[in-house]
């Protein structure tokens, strides 16, 4: 069982960044992938990015090359680096964990966070 705790979450005004990250506790994350997810008010979760256990990597169409996904299986983490942000990019961001990239991307996913709000507004 391996739980997921997101966290760099918080307010920051549009054209900046953020680097959230997902740590694995109680379980190593590295033979796993892992991804983001995120639900802005009203709105329906979406998938924003995803990292597989061989580093392979896949990333919502409409990001525009913005979030880059990375991992670190030494700190058993895997972040989520978010620039240029912008108001749309309001959201609460999850990061889960499932046996392959593929698996993840289409949301069956093992694994949930609870999430770590993220604001952009000036």
């Amino acid at each position: 069982q391996v739980h997921l705790v997101e966290s760099g979450g918080g307010w920051v005004q549009p054209g900046g960044s953020l680097r959230l990250s997902c740590e694995g506790a109680g379980g190593t994350l590295s033979g796993y992938a892992v991804g983001w997810f995120r639900q802005g008010p009203g709105k329906e979760r979406e998938f924003v990015a995803a990292i597989g256990a061989s580093r392979g990597v896949a990333t919502a169409d409409d990001l525009g090359g913005r979030f880059t996904i990375s991992r670190n299986n030494a700190t058993n983490t895997v972040d989520l680096q978010m620039s240029s942000l912008k108001a749309d990019d309001t959201a609460v961001y999850y990061c889960a964990a499932g046996s392959t990239l593929s698996h993840v991307t289409a949301r069956e996913c093992d694994f949930w966070g609870q999430g770590t709000q993220v604001t952009v507004s000036s």
